[in-house]
């Protein structure tokens, strides 16, 4: 199992500009290579306050230099808005600064303001995903990308400094609905979601996932999914719910603004036609229980509180790692910088030992 810490990069502070709202964000994730994460990933996002990084690579750049353990990740390259030559180059020479602990997320993106942004239509999506997601991992395999898809016509170039490693065993992809799931099955690649319901409802997801990835890739090992909370820990149980309600569910109604969620837009583009049945939900159950219910199903609370809620996947899911975000909705960074060091004391500690203890029984149990 692995812990990772994710940036997104938000300002909702109402002191903070957007220069100090970095500051914090990349100390944040210094401590977080300190605490003991096993990584630090970014969010790439555009235009608002929802997420101010435009270029993920060049932030784990400076974090190559200012980190000594942690794997540096994209979390992720939304592939539709980067031309793929780009993508290719930016991860080589990310190796370059931080060799031996680097890799790749791919993502397509879901708002229809970023897509606006960059002129690209949402109902290209999947395709321009599935053609650049292979050019950049080819590039990176034989250090050469080259290309004659509908979308990226790209003449064969050298990819220099030359990649020092391919990324197909290093390479995970955001996945919120069965189709991106099965992009990532078919690159072989961990899929990555964003907790939004009580974790029985991603199962099937998960599950179908896993299959796919089995038929698309026999007698291969399934990797571990990765399951995104944003989360905060508290050694004070009555504050850690304050907390979460007042600044989780914040961060709810951010997520509900930037991809438009009380929309019906979703129905009318190809290969979202799944996100569209989960706004109509929200719609259904009202913005007040849909806040509430996006709340109690991240995993928050008190170090023994989340490490409990982290057995209870288990026994659910089996094995997968952890994704953290620990500043968002406005939340103070010295409230932030609490949770993680309670992480790294606390949770990350006891959680690997347990799914540690959890392997080592399962033969003797079989």
């Amino acid at each position: 199992m692995e812990f990772g810490f994710l940036n997104v990069m938000q300002n909702w502070h109402a002191d903070l500009d957007d220069f100090q709202t970095w500051q914090g964000e990349t100390e944040l994730a210094i401590a977080a290579d300190k605490a003991g994460f096993d990584s630090i990933a970014c969010v790439e996002h555009h235009f608002e306050s929802y997420g101010m990084c435009g270029d993920n690579f060049q932030y784990l750049a400076y974090l190559a230099a200012k980190t000594e353990n942690a794997v540096l990740k994209p979390g992720a390259c939304i592939l539709p808005w980067n031309d793929p030559v780009r993508v290719a180059e930016k991860m080589s020479q990310l190796e370059y600064l931080a060799p031996g602990r680097t890799a790749l997320g791919l993502g397509r993106g879901l708002s229809k303001k970023e897509y606006r942004g960059f002129r690209v239509d949402m109902n290209e999506s999947r395709d321009r995903f599935d053609e650049a997601a292979e050019m950049v991992l080819t590039a990176l395999d034989t250090g050469f990308c080259e290309g004659d898809g509908k979308y990226f016509k790209q003449p064969r170039v050298e990819i220099r400094p030359r990649p020092r490693t391919g990324y197909r065993d290093k390479v995970f992809c955001v996945a919120m609905s069965p189709d991106s799931a099965t992009a990532a099955a078919k690159l072989g690649a961990p899929m990555m979601t964003f907790i939004q319901y009580p974790i029985e409802h991603h199962l099937p997801m998960i599950e179908g996932w896993r299959d796919e990835f089995r038929e698309f890739h026999p007698g291969e090992e399934v990797p571990e999914p990765i399951l995104t909370d944003v989360t905060l820990c508290h050694e004070d149980e009555e504050e850690a719910e304050r907390l979460a309600y007042e600044h989780i569910g914040r961060h709810f109604l951010s997520v509900m603004d930037h991809y438009d969620f009380g929309g019906d837009h979703f129905k009318g583009i190809k290969g979202y036609e799944s996100y569209q049945v989960g706004a109509d939900l929200i719609k259904q159950a009202g913005m007040e229980g849909s806040q509430k219910a996006y709340v109690d199903a991240q995993n928050w609370g008190t170090p023994d509180q989340v490490i409990e809620k982290y057995h209870e996947r288990f026994k659910l899911l089996g094995k997968h790692s952890a994704l953290v975000v620990l500043n968002y909705g406005g939340m103070t960074y010295e409230n932030s910088q609490n949770s993680l060091r309670l992480y790294g004391e606390k949770v990350i500690p006891a959680v690997k030992q347990m799914w540690a203890d959890a392997a080592k029984a399962a033969p003797a149990a079989a």
